[in-house]
C-alpha cells in the first residue's frame, strides 16, 4: 500500500502538484502521528521530486544553472520558514491560503490559453526569483499545501513559462525547500524511516514517469489536471481550516 501510494503521488505531483494530498492522508491512516507523518511525506516526497528534476533536466526543459539565484533564495526562505513555525501562529496564513488558490484556480480557468506557449517576461528574472524564491520558500517551510500550484502560476503569469516549464522549474524549487526543511524533522526524529523508505521507491518510479508525460505531451495535458489538483487543494484547505474546526 505505501509502494502503491508513493508511486501515485509521485506521478501526480510530477504532473501537476499536489502529492501530499494523496500521501499524507494514507500515512496518518497508518497510524503515525501528525508530526512524524508530515516528516515521512518530506522524505519520501522529496525522491519523487528529484526523480521528476532529473527527467526535466535531461530532456532540456530545465537549465539548473539558470535556477541558481531562485534555488538559493528559496533555501533561504525556507529556512526561515520552518524556523518561525516555532515563533508564529499559523491559523492566520491558513485562512489567507485557500484565497489565493481560488484565485489561481479561477485566474487558470476564465484564460484557456494560459501557459499553451511562452511569452514575454513581465519581470526581470533576477527580481521575480529572488523576490518569489523568499516568498514561497517561507511559505513551504512554514506551512506548506499549494505552494507548488503557487510556483507554477507565477511562472507562467509573470515570467511567461509554458506548463511545461513551468512545471519543472516549480519541481526544482519544490525539491530545494524540501531539502531545507527535511534535516529540522530528522533532527527532532520526526521521520518514520521504513515507510518513508518504501514510499520513496515508489516516488522515483513516479516521478519519472510523470515528468515523462509532462515533456511528451505538453500544456494540453498538463492544464486539466493542473486545475484538478488546485482545486482539490482548495477544497481540502476549506474544510480544514473552516469546517472541521466547527
Amino acid at each position: 500500500m505505501l509502494f502503491a501510494t508513493g508511486l501515485v503521488a509521485g506521478l501526480v505531483d510530477a504532473i501537476a502538484g499536489g502529492g501530499g494530498l494523496i500521501a499524507l492522508p494514507v500515512l496518518l491512516n497508518f497510524g503515525l502521528p501528525a508530526p512524524v507523518a508530515l516528516g515521512t511525506n518530506k522524505l519520501q516526497s522529496m525522491c519523487g521530486t528529484l526523480s521528476a528534476v532529473r527527467h526535466y533536466v535531461q530532456r532540456g526543459a530545465v537549465d539548473l544553472r539558470a535556477c541558481r539565484t531562485g534555488v538559493i533564495a528559496t533555501l533561504l526562505g525556507a529556512l526561515a520558514g520552518a524556523l518561525a513555525v516555532l515563533a508564529v501562529d499559523a491559523r492566520v496564513l491558513e485562512k489567507i491560503i485557500p484565497w489565493l488558490l481560488a484565485a489561481v484556480f479561477f485566474y487558470t480557468l476564465l484564460r484557456p490559453a494560459l501557459g499553451t506557449q511562452d511569452h514575454p517576461p513581465r519581470m526581470r528574472a533576477g527580481v521575480f526569483f529572488s523576490a518569489f524564491g523568499l516568498a514561497l520558500g517561507f511559505y513551504d517551510g512554514f506551512f506548506g499545501p499549494g505552494v507548488g500550484s503557487l510556483w507554477t502560476i507565477s511562472l507562467i503569469a509573470i515570467m511567461g513559462y509554458n506548463f511545461t516549464k513551468a512545471t519543472g522549474w516549480t519541481k526544482v524549487m519544490n525539491a530545494t525547500s524540501n531539502a531545507a526543511s527535511l534535516p529540522l524533522f530528522m533532527a527532532f526524529d520526526r521521520v518514520d524511516y521504513r515507510a518513508g523508505a518504501v514510499m520513496a521507491a515508489g516516488q522515483i518510479i513516479g516521478g519519472r514517469l510523470g515528468a515523462g508525460l509532462v515533456v511528451k505531451r505538453g500544456a494540453r495535458f498538463v492544464r486539466p489536471l493542473f486545475l484538478t489538483i488546485v482545486g482539490l487543494t482548495l477544497v481540502r484547505l476549506l474544510y480544514v481550516v473552516f469546517f472541521r474546526a466547527a
